[in-house]
């Protein structure tokens, strides 16, 4: 393939009016911001044909309304010259931003589709569109393409394994994926690595932490439809891997906040001493996320038991938020302590003790810890390197592949 044009049309994709909550917004709008300021001409388009989640109603619906408002007052508020560059389709019915001969034309011409989680239809596209599968959930993917699951039918699930390779590309953030301590099936296909951009000028602005603030995260206790099996193993969601810390806030003296969502053990966890509180109220809003972060004194986190234990190296989009944020992040390993440097402003874990340990050597010298979280978003998270290097990877030869 020969060298990528130095500026690109780029159809991003994600799932932001289909699940409109603050940290969702967060994890997707980054990409086409972040392309845009590297001089891309992109769209962020959005067709999933499910029915929209209304976060207030705590129900699906039928009306896109909450959703169109949500995207659209993003755009307005963080990039407003995109404002105008954006299309969601709902229920195969109705266009919204974009008209749909706007977009369309739009998808015809464009150089490059990055399905970001794999989670939209495709549009029509230009026959010489590069087409991008872009893994955001590793291990839960590749586990669900490689046999039916008792939640989904044979045929459902078949024809999510032929939409999967009718790509050009597979990124994943796995990026331990291939190697021989990962055990994420590969599916057959050339996986390039890749990781969660930030656009840094979107978290400059949040003042130092407060002395008496809470460590904190934000979780969802299980999200999974059903079980999880692969190789006569089931493998678990978050919860599973937040039973190993819980008691965390009665080996250490400093406050514990949770942001819980789903079917949670929450008395379990407040008699642990954690103070909890509902996640989507408390995330409700782009706004209402960053200053979540904003009022933490930084994160402890574990992750999805299925990346743990297929040591995936996958990293949280939520906790580089919080590193941009000046916040240090005490997190469980997944095996990302490989390729991302640990130990000042950012520590992994793998048991209660080291996160217990890690909290005292953040506490110890917590300016410099902040600081040393903020170098860290911008030389491994910064969206103008993430990007470039993705898009090298993607139009390379044969890109970087595991």
């Amino acid at each position: 393939m020969s060298p990528r044009p130095s500026s690109l049309r780029i159809v991003v994709t994600g799932i932001v009016g289909y699940c409109p909550v603050g940290g969702v917004a967060w994890d997707y709008l980054q990409y086409p911001i972040g392309l845009a300021r590297l001089g891309h001409d992109v769209v962020y388009h959005e067709d999933t044909w499910n029915w929209p989640f209304h976060p207030i109603e705590n129900a699906a619906v039928s009306t896109p309304d909450y959703s169109v408002s949500y995207i659209d007052r993003f755009f307005r508020t963080y990039a407003p010259d995109l404002a105008n560059r954006w299309h969601y389709r709902h229920l195969n019915a109705e266009s919204f931003g974009l008209s749909k001969p706007e977009f369309d034309r739009f998808a015809q011409s464009a150089d490059l589709f990055l399905n970001v989680s794999a989670a939209n239809r495709r549009p029509a596209l230009n026959p010489r569109c590069t087409q991008v599968y872009l893994d955001t959930d590793p291990g839960f993917n590749q586990i669900y393409l490689s046999q039916a699951a008792e939640w989904t039918t044979q045929e459902k699930w078949r024809g999510s394994v032929a939409d999967f390779k009718q790509y050009d590309r597979y990124l994943t953030y796995a990026e331990n994926i291939g190697q021989v301590d990962c055990s994420v099936p590969l599916l057959g296909v050339p996986w390039m690595t890749t990781r969660m951009p930030i656009v840094q000028s979107l978290w400059q602005s949040i003042p130092e932490a407060s002395d008496a603030a809470s460590w904190t995260t934000v979780m969802t206790w299980n999200n999974f439809p059903g079980r999880l099996m692969h190789g006569g193993r089931e493998y678990g969601a978050k919860g599973v891997e937040f039973a190993k810390i819980m008691a965390l806030p009665r080996r250490v003296s400093y406050p514990f906040k949770i942001a819980l969502g789903g079917p949670a053990p929450v008395q379990e966890v407040l008699q642990q001493g954690w103070i909890a509180i509902d996640a989507p109220s408390a995330t409700l809003t782009p706004e209402n996320y960053r200053e979540f972060i904003e009022e933490s004194r930084g994160e402890v986190s574990t992750a999805k038991n299925v990346y743990v234990a297929m040591k995936t190296g996958w990293f949280s989009c939520r906790t580089a938020c919080y590193l941009a944020a000046g916040r240090p992040s005490v997190v469980q390993d997944t095996g990302f302590s490989k390729t991302i440097p640990v130990g000042k402003g950012l520590f992994a874990f793998d048991t209660l003790e080291q996160a217990a340990d890690a909290i005292e050597t953040v506490e110890g010298d917590y300016r410099s810890q902040a600081a040393a979280a903020r170098e860290l978003a911008a030389d491994q998270f910064g969206s103008d390197k993430i990007l470039t290097r993705m898009l090298d990877d993607i139009f390379s030869a044969g890109g970087r592949t595991a």
